[in-house]
């Protein structure tokens, strides 16, 4: 089987248009060449790809297959001639890292601050995932470096300690709750919430645990920084759910309260992974060591 991406491209342009004609006039072909092509990749295959119909085509079972791995393949084409044109611009590596949201707003300013400044001809891409999906993209070989809570599935990589980054609850310190010493999620599920915005990795993975606990959380406003949500909370309208480095970082300035979590979930480390750290391209390897350097031990628990 033996399929080039000019056939992924076509069959991709076919699925769009609903017709092999319009999908080859999209690809600059002619029709005779675009069916001699699906035709060879269906008999490579030895299943029919798209189903022929007077007005149209719709792809197969096999045939939605192949669309998800042409668009897999043609988006990592797409991201190396992305990252080679850098090169022809003085950039002489490129590190894709995946990061939950804790990471990102917590961590990694100051070090990606020390690192490109140490390392002036690399480049970095960083996104902010759910851990879950970063583990998922680490195995898949989609990106260099991962920073992801504990709690994901860590088959198949390679992980080191990052940050320990309990979850922690934040109340205005007049509050009832602020006296405190622990709370569970059935303490605070009446209460107004202050969130994150939607689509935060982190806020997704608090909702989810509270939907499993029965306790779905009644947001009354979602904001775009733990800074904000820290300064809303002070101001008395409403509670959160933050890292316990930022509640620290904003206590004094919004007259929060840190109040720990009765759960499992938000003790939680922060951990460093990579799919195997020996076949790391250099560039990668050296922003792996750096962020290494500057890891923390996780606190020894009493026994």
């Amino acid at each position: 089987m033996r399929f080039d991406l000019t056939d992924l491209r076509l069959f991709l342009h076919i699925h769009e248009a609903g017709t092999i004609t319009v999908g080859a006039q999209r690809a600059h072909m002619t029709l005779a060449s675009a069916s001699e092509r699906v035709r060879g990749m269906e008999d490579a295959l030895g299943v029919p790809l798209l189903v022929r119909e007077r007005h149209g085509v719709h792809v197969t079972a096999a045939g939605r297959t192949l669309l998800h791995h042409a668009r897999t393949v043609l988006k990592q084409v797409e991201r190396m001639r992305g990252e080679l044109d850098q090169y022809g611009h003085g950039i002489r590596g490129h590190v894709r890292l995946l990061c939950n949201t804790a990471a990102l707003s917590e961590y990694l300013p100051d070090l990606l601050g020390g690192f490109l400044g140490q390392y002036p001809r690399i480049s970095v891409d960083v996104q902010e995932r759910l851990s879950a999906d970063i583990a998922d993209a680490m195995r898949a070989g989609t990106a260099d470096i991962g920073i992801l809570a504990d709690s994901a599935d860590l088959q198949g990589l390679q992980t080191h300690q990052f940050r320990y980054d309990p979850l922690v609850l934040v109340v205005a310190r007049d509050h009832p709750l602020a006296q405190s010493a622990c709370v569970g999620l059935a303490d605070i599920a009446a209460q107004d919430f202050i969130g994150l915005a939607e689509g935060s990795a982190l806020q997704d993975h608090v909702a989810q645990h509270a939907r499993r606990a029965g306790a779905p959380l009644n947001y009354r406003v979602r904001l775009r920084s733990f800074d904000a949500i820290c300064r809303l909370v002070g101001q008395g309208i409403g509670i959160g759910i933050v890292p316990r480095a930022a509640a620290r970082r904003c206590a004094r300035a919004t007259g929060i309260k840190a109040v720990a979590l009765d759960a499992a979930w938000a003790r939680r480390n922060l951990l460093l992974c990579v799919r195997q750290a020996e076949d790391l391209p250099a560039y990668a390897g050296q922003m792996l060591h750096y962020l290494l350097d500057a890891a923390q031990p996780a606190p020894v628990r009493a026994t």
